[in-house]
């Protein structure tokens, strides 16, 4: 019984990959991890993972939110939810993804620059050409 006790107040030798991830505020929940992990977002090694997988360190994840996609480094484990600046302790993101997510970013800015992606729905004006438009393809 007391060996049993010690063993679970021992720092963590063995994490789930979902409770590591949300330890370290990649997702908000462990359900939200799960469902990442199981959608194919978080790639362990370069392959895909599981929810129960055991995460080690130095281990490499690749995990994609949104737009952005982070390979990173596993520095410490952890089974609890801490601060921001406690959980960025955990992980390393490498310099790679850094700049590709910057270059990313920028792109999608100078798409956005253009006005392409601004007003998805026309404007009243935009709409009444629109119908005018279809009403002279049907004389």
């Amino acid at each position: 019984m007391k060996d049993k006790e010690l063993r679970s107040k021992s720092p963590a030798s063995k994490v789930r990959l979902d409770k590591w991830l949300w330890a370290a505020r990649f997702f908000k929940t462990r359900n939200l991890a799960k469902q990442a992990i199981e959608g194919g977002k978080v790639r362990y090694e370069g392959g895909r993972a599981k929810v129960s997988r055991e995460v080690l360190i130095g281990a490499s994840l690749q995990i994609r939110q949104g737009y952005d996609e982070k390979t990173i480094i596993v520095k410490a484990l952890s089974e609890q939810r801490r601060g921001a600046p406690e959980a960025a302790l955990l992980y390393e993101e490498s310099a790679e993804s850094i700049a590709q997510r910057q270059q990313q970013a920028e792109q999608r800015r100078a798409m956005n620059a253009d006005g392409a992606y601004q007003n998805m729905r026309p404007s009243k004006k935009g709409r009444r050409q629109i119908h005018r438009f279809k009403q002279q393809g049907l004389d």
